[in-house]
C-alpha cells in the first residue's frame, strides 16, 4: 500500500477536528406554511430531553395551541427586543441543544448578525447544537421556482450552502391535498436528498475514501465521433430527469481527426447542448484513466459509453478500452451502447 501523503493526512485531521468541535445542526424543512414544523421541533426537543440531553428553547413561532404542554417542559431563553436571539445568554447557558424556529428571520438593525442563520452559525462554531426550522420558500436557490408555483414573493432568504452544512435534515411531511402542494413537496424532498448527498461527500473526504457514492444519479455520457450520441444522450437525459439527477457529456479530445470525424463530433456535442448537459472536453493519452479521473471528481454514478470495436475509431485508444473501463470503474455502473458503423455515419 502507498504511504499516505502528509499534507492529505493533515487536511483530514483538521477537517475531523472542525467536525468534532462544531455543534450538530438538524434542519426541519417544510414545503409549505402550516405543516407543523414548530410542533415537530418542540416534540423532538422533548424526546431528546427525556433521554438526558440538555435542551433549551431560544426562539419558537409555535402558537399556544400547538405548544400546549410542550413549552412548559423547557427552559426558555427569551429573545431580545425585536425578536433576535439573545446570543450572549445562550453562550453563558451553553446548552447541549438549542431549539430555534424561523431560520430565515431577518434581525433588527443593530443586531450582531443581519440574519438568524448567521446567529446559528455562531452557535454551531461554539460547539452548541441547534435544531432549526425553515420553509422551502426561503431557500434562496429554490425561491424562483417556488414563487412561480405559489404566486407569492418573500424577501427573506437563506443560502442553500448553509443547509448543506446540516448533519441531519428532515422534511416535515403532511398530506399534499392538491397539485401545487404535491409539486412543492417534491422540490423539498429533492433538496433534502441533495443535502444528504453533501453530508456523504463530506464524510468521504474526511475519511479519505475515494469511492464514488451518491444519493442522486449523476450520469456521464462518453462520446466520440462514432458514438450513437443521440440515443445515449436521450436515454441518459430521461433517466436523469426521472431521478432528479445530473447529466454530463464528456469527450476525450484527439489530434488529427478527419474532417468527417470532426463534423460528427461537433454534431454530437450540439446534441449534448440541446439536452442541457454539462459538457467537458478532456485531454489525456489514456482514454480510460482520463474518463475515470473526471468521473471520480464529479461523483458520477453511471457511465454510458459506445461499444468498443476492434476496428475504427477505438483503435486510437489502444486495445479494448471499454473492457478496461468496466474493470477499473469501481462502484460506477457502465452501460454499453453499439457504436455507429462507417456505413451508418456516412449514410
Amino acid at each position: 500500500m502507498a504511504r499516505p501523503d502528509p499534507e492529505e493526512l493533515l487536511r483530514r485531521l483538521e477537517a475531523e477536528e472542525r467536525h468534532q468541535s462544531r455543534g450538530r445542526l438538524k434542519i426541519l424543512l417544510g414545503y409549505a406554511p402550516g405543516v407543523g414544523k414548530s410542533f415537530r421541533m418542540l416534540d423532538e426537543g422533548r424526546r431528546r430531553k427525556a433521554r438526558g440531553q440538555d435542551v433549551v428553547v431560544a426562539c419558537t413561532q409555535a402558537t399556544q395551541e400547538e405548544a400546549a404542554g410542550l413549552l412548559a417542559t423547557f427552559e426558555v431563553i427569551p429573545p431580545l427586543p425585536g425578536g433576535a436571539i439573545d446570543l450572549d445568554a445562550v453562550h453563558r447557558r451553553r446548552p447541549g441543544m438549542c431549539l430555534i424556529d424561523g431560520l430565515a428571520w431577518t434581525n433588527p438593525p443593530g443586531s450582531k448578525h443581519p440574519q438568524r442563520w448567521q446567529d446559528i452559525e455562531e452557535l454551531l462554531a461554539a460547539g452548541i447544537g441547534v435544531i432549526a426550522t425553515i420553509n422551502l420558500q426561503y431557500v434562496a436557490e429554490r425561491q424562483e421556482r417556488v414563487e412561480a408555483i405559489r404566486g407569492r414573493h418573500v424577501r427573506e432568504s437563506v443560502p442553500e450552502s448553509f443547509l448543506r452544512t446540516a448533519d441531519d435534515i428532515e422534511v416535515v411531511d403532511a398530506p399534499a391535498l392538491d397539485a401545487t402542494l404535491a409539486e412543492l413537496r417534491e422540490i423539498a424532498l429533492v433538496l433534502a436528498a441533495e443535502v444528504v448527498d453533501s453530508q456523504l461527500s463530506e464524510y468521504l473526504k474526511r475519511d479519505g475514501i475515494a469511492q464514488s457514492y451518491g444519493v442522486h444519479e449523476r450520469i456521464l455520457v462518453c462520446i466520440t465521433p462514432r458514438s450513437n450520441a443521440a440515443l445515449m444522450i436521450e436515454r441518459a437525459h430521461l433517466q436523469a430527469e426521472r431521478f432528479h439527477g445530473d447529466l454530463f457529456v464528456a469527450c476525450v479530445e484527439q489530434d488529427n481527426l478527419s474532417d468527417a470525424d470532426r463534423q460528427m463530433l461537433d454534431q454530437n456535442l450540439e446534441t449534448a447542448r440541446r439536452a442541457n448537459a454539462h459538457i467537458a472536453l478532456l485531454r489525456g493519452s489514456d482514454f480510460v484513466q482520463t474518463i475515470l479521473r473526471f468521473a471520480e471528481k464529479e461523483n458520477i454514478t453511471q457511465i454510458f459509453v459506445g461499444h468498443s470495436q476492434r476496428t475504427g475509431f477505438w483503435q486510437r485508444f489502444g486495445a479494448n478500452p471499454v473492457e478496461r473501463l468496466i474493470l477499473e470503474s469501481g462502484g460506477m455502473d457502465i452501460r454499453i451502447f453499439p457504436q455507429q458503423t462507417r456505413a451508418q455515419t456516412d449514410g
